[in-house]
């Protein structure tokens, strides 16, 4: 297994259909508590460690999957209320070194994915099959749909939790 892909890399699926939104959209509804659930009970020894050589600390995965997911409902809401907009990538790697998220408890971004799920889910449970093939254009993926933007956050979520749970499992840590 690449330690960088516990789950393996995202593809989005080749069939789309309500069953399969409404099983992502209950994804990136359980992603909080899994997140937490993964972290639950570990030091601050532990939330230092790397989740592979050259990897985050379990503490940068967790304040990345808040940044990322703040990202996200954004550009959800842009490619809802806009025709085609541009959706701005960020330096995520750069971004996990800034303080908050290199040193700050895992609790404050673990709290924010509660609401911000929330009111995501909440969005995307009214989403209608044509509103689910509006566009957003990014400048390194070009033009991609609203299904894109929830099969890859969907997956994201249960990407990132496999990378702390793989961890544990590697260090024996129960």
């Amino acid at each position: 297994m690449d330690p960088r892909y516990p789950i393996g890399k995202f593809e989005m699926p080749e069939a789309i259909t309500g069953v399969t939104r409404t099983a992502a959209i209950e994804d990136i509804a359980a992603a909080p508590a899994k997140l937490r659930a993964a972290v639950a009970g570990l030091s601050d020894a532990q939330l230092e460690t790397p989740y592979r050589e050259g990897g985050w600390s379990v503490r940068q995965v967790v304040h990345h999957v808040a940044d990322s997911h703040i990202n996200a409902y954004i550009r959800l809401r842009l490619a809802l209320t806009e025709t085609e907009p541009a959706i701005k990538p960020y330096e995520e790697s750069v971004w996990a070194k800034l303080e908050d998220a290199a040193h700050a408890p895992v609790e404050i971004s673990l709290k924010l994915l509660e609401p911000l799920h929330d009111r995501w889910v909440r969005l995307l449970r009214t989403v209608t099959p044509a509103q689910f093939g509006r566009t957003v254009r990014h400048p390194d993926f070009g033009l991609r749909n609203v299904d894109w933007l929830l099969f890859l956050y969907a997956w994201h979520g249960r990407h990132h939790t496999a990378h702390i749970t793989e961890l544990r499992k590697q260090k024996g840590w129960s």
